[in-house]
C-alpha cells in the first residue's frame, strides 16, 4: 500500500511539474514572439520598395534602402555608425576598468565611510542622468567641448564608479584567501587584481563590458543634446532620427524603409555580441546577484 501511494504521489508530482514547465515555456515563447515582432517588421520593411501602411509583408521587394545608405551624400550613415562605434569602444574599455577597480576596492578594502559612500552612490544613481545635462553642457562649454564626440566619451565614463553593485557582488563570491596567498608571495594589490582576480572574473568582465558598450550605442537623448544639430557629431541614434525627421521638420513617411534598413544595420553588432557572449552575460548577472 505504501509503495502504491508513493508511486501515485510521484506520478502526481511529475505530472504537475510537466504542466508547470509547459506553461512556463509557452509563456516564454509568447514573450519572445512579442519581442521579435517589431524587429521582424523592421527587417521586412527595410526590403520594401516603398512604405505600405496597411501591409506587414511588402508587396514589392527591393534593396534600394540599403544601397541608399551606402551611397547617399545626404545622410552620412556610416560616419554616424563609426562615430558611435568609436565612442562605444572607448567608453566600454575605460568604464569597465573603472567599474571593476572600484568594485574590487569596495569588496576587499575596509575603511571609514565605506558603507556611507556605497549608499551615497546608490542614492545618486537613482536620479536620471539627464537632470545634470544643462550644467554639464556649460562646463563643457567652458572647455570648448560642448559639441564634440569626445565630450560624449567623458560624460559616459564620468559616473562609471556608480555601477559598482553587480561587480562588487561577484567579487564577494571570490575567496579572500586567494588575495592573501598572493600577498604572502609578495604580490601587491595591482598584481592580485590583474593577474589573479581578473582571470577568474571573466563573466563579470564580459557583463560589464557589454553594458558599457550598449549604453552609448543606443543613447539618443544625451547624444542629441550635445550634438547641437551638427551632423558630423551625430551618433547613429540621432542620425537615424534625422532620417525620419530631417532638420526637425515634418515626419518623412517615405523614408521609413531607409529608417528600417538603418535600424537593422545598427542592431546587428549588438545582436552578434549578445549571442556570442550570452553565457558569460548570464553568469555575470547571477554571480553578482548576492548580498555583500
Amino acid at each position: 500500500m505504501d509503495t502504491s501511494v508513493k508511486k501515485a504521489h510521484y506520478a502526481s508530482h511529475r505530472r504537475n511539474k510537466i504542466i508547470k514547465n509547459t506553461a512556463i515555456y509557452i509563456f516564454l515563447v509568447i514573450i519572445s514572439v512579442i519581442w521579435l515582432v517589431p524587429f521582424l517588421y523592421m527587417l521586412l520593411q527595410s526590403f520594401s520598395g516603398h512604405y505600405e501602411f496597411d501591409s506587414v509583408i511588402p508587396s514589392t521587394w527591393s534593396i534600394h534602402a540599403y544601397e541608399f545608405l551606402f551611397t547617399s551624400n545626404e545622410y552620412q550613415f556610416w560616419k554616424w555608425w563609426l562615430n558611435t562605434f568609436a565612442i562605444a569602444c572607448v567608453t566600454a574599455v575605460v568604464q569597465t576598468l573603472l567599474t571593476l577597480m572600484t568594485s574590487y576596492a569596495l569588496s576587499r578594502l575596509r575603511f571609514k565611510m565605506r558603507k556611507a559612500i556605497m549608499q551615497f552612490m546608490l542614492i545618486i544613481g537613482m536620479f536620471p542622468s539627464f537632470l545634470g545635462m544643462v550644467i554639464i553642457y556649460y562646463i563643457l562649454r567652458l572647455l570648448n567641448m560642448e559639441s564634440s564626440i569626445y565630450s560624449l566619451i567623458l560624460i559616459y565614463i564620468g559616473g562609471s564608479a556608480m555601477n559598482y553593485y553587480i561587480s562588487k557582488g561577484f567579487f564577494d563570491t571570490i575567496p579572500r584567501s586567494l588575495d592573501e596567498a598572493a600577498m604572502i608571495d609578495g604580490a601587491n594589490k595591482n598584481t592580485v587584481f590583474f593577474r589573479i582576480i581578473m582571470p577568474l572574473s571573466k563573466p563579470i568582465v564580459v557583463y560589464t563590458l557589454l553594458m558599457a558598450f550598449t549604453g552609448p550605442w543606443g543613447d539618443f537623448m544625451t547624444a542629441s543634446f550635445y550634438a547641437q544639430g551638427v551632423p558630423d557629431n551625430f551618433n547613429v541614434a540621432v542620425g537615424i532620427q534625422n532620417i525620419m525627421n530631417p532638420g526637425g521638420g515634418t515626419l518623412n513617411i517615405a523614408n521609413i524603409p531607409t529608417f528600417c534598413a538603418a535600424g537593422v544595420l545598427t542592431a546587428i553588432p549588438i545582436m552578434v555580441l549578445f549571442f556570442c557572449l550570452q553565457r558569460y552575460y548570464v553568469e555575470g548577472v547571477t554571480g553578482g546577484a548576492v548580498k555583500g
